[in-house]
């Protein structure tokens, strides 16, 4: 759940300042978002996953250090995005659609391939995980939209936490394989 929530907040950001942008909110937007978000952010692990499969073999002896290193990689990313902001979000058309949409999934979700590639490598199953990652997108993706809908301005740092979580689950993985 702590790894879920940590990726979800990409996508929870970016809901916030769809759901700010958006003139009026429907049902459709709220669907169309939360279902691309979270189904992205479910399959980018298993691909993940299957690619660190491929490659298992070879970093076996290593794995404990390639999860930690990729974990830290994009928490700091994500800490690191917090500070500068990024503009791609705001966008004068519907980001609920069209390409928009597919560019928005895959900048969301990216980060969560590297998280499957480091639990492939641990030797964690895929498929429950991938199933809690992206129903957690997908249900704070909709939260974030309805409450950048009502709030208007919120604290635009919470990809700060989700990139500490992460830092701490790869210190975890790091002291207990070490």
């Amino acid at each position: 759940m702590g790894i879920a929530f940590a990726l979800a907040m990409d996508a929870f950001s970016v809901a916030l300042a769809t759901g700010l942008s958006l003139p009026r909110l429907t049902g459709r937007h709220l669907f169309r978002l939360g279902w691309h978000f979270g189904l992205f952010q479910a399959l980018m692990p298993i691909l993940g996953w299957y690619a660190g499969r491929l490659v298992h073999s070879w970093i076996e002896r290593y794995a404990h250090w390639v999860a930690f290193l990729l974990l830290v990689g994009v928490g700091l990313h994500m800490i690191r995005e917090a500070f500068h902001g990024d503009d791609e979000t705001e966008s004068p058309r519907d980001p609920t659609r069209g390409w928009s949409l597919v560019m928005l999934s895959v900048a969301t979700s990216i980060d969560a391939l590297a998280v499957g590639l480091s639990l492939s490598a641990l030797g964690v199953a895929i498929w429950q995980p991938a199933l809690v990652i992206g129903l957690v997108a997908g249900i704070l993706t909709v939260a974030g939209m309805l409450l950048g809908r009502r709030v208007g301005q919120i604290w635009d740092k919470l990809e700060i936490l989700g990139g500490i979580v992460l830092l701490l689950i790869g210190l975890r993985i790091l002291i207990e394989h070490s």
